[in-house]
């Protein structure tokens, strides 16, 4: 009897069965995802009906400028995430890893960005509970409107280290020689999730930087 080893579990009859399992389970975490960020979007707007005008004029005080080129690196990031699922299904391991790799330098100047925009609010006062004390600021809603805005953007920063790391073991796997056209299912439910948490940031951006 042969003792060679699969690339796929013992339970799995093949690399099919196991990638519809492998993306099935996947789907079924990312809706848990949506579903908390859903449940985000939907307070931020209950509170933004009700605050209209003072969530318009808190917002003013973001730096929309820098959220464009966010936008602009996660969207790139993404597309490089593609390229890597479709080198990887051709059994190419160095441009894999090169496009995962390139994708990991955007999202970590994404993060520098977000983590410069943090400071500048810190600056001028706009953290939120005890910590806000804008002059400017001053009516009621403009603290509630920074504390969503935290929320919303640390909680996605969150997902972003993550989907990082998920994105460096990925690498290092493709460096490895560990996935090859026959098995490369963690690349693609790997880049699952990185879409995802590209697709948050889509509507953070507008929900926060575009309020009028």
């Amino acid at each position: 009897m042969s003792t060679e080893s699969s690339p796929w579990e013992d339970h799995f009859s093949g690399p099919e069965n196991q990638s519809h399992a492998a993306q099935l389970g996947m789907w079924i975490f990312l809706g848990s995802e949506v579903l908390l960020f859903t449940n985000l979007f939907v307070g931020y707007a209950v509170y933004r009906y009700y605050y209209p005008d003072v969530f318009a004029e808190a917002s003013k005080h973001l730096k929309t400028d820098q959220a464009m080129v966010q936008t602009l690196l996660l969207v790139t990031s993404s597309l490089f995430v593609a390229l890597a699922v479709h080198f990887i299904r051709r059994g190419r391991q160095f441009l894999t890893a090169a496009v995962l790799g390139a994708a990991i330098v955007l999202g970590v100047a994404f993060l520098a960005i977000k983590g410069w925009e943090y400071y500048e609010h810190y600056k001028e006062g706009l953290l939120p509970g005890e910590f806000f004390h804008n002059e400017e600021l001053t009516k009621q809603g403009a603290n509630l409107f920074f504390t969503l805005y935290f929320l919303l953007t640390g909680l996605h920063a969150i997902h972003m280290m993550v989907a990082l790391g998920l994105l460096t073991w990925l690498v290092w796997g493709a460096m490895a020689g560990t996935y090859t056209a026959e098995y490369h299912i963690p690349v693609e439910v790997g880049g699952l999730y990185w879409h995802l948490v590209d697709v948050f940031w889509l509507f953070i951006f507008p929900l926060l930087y575009l309020v009028e």
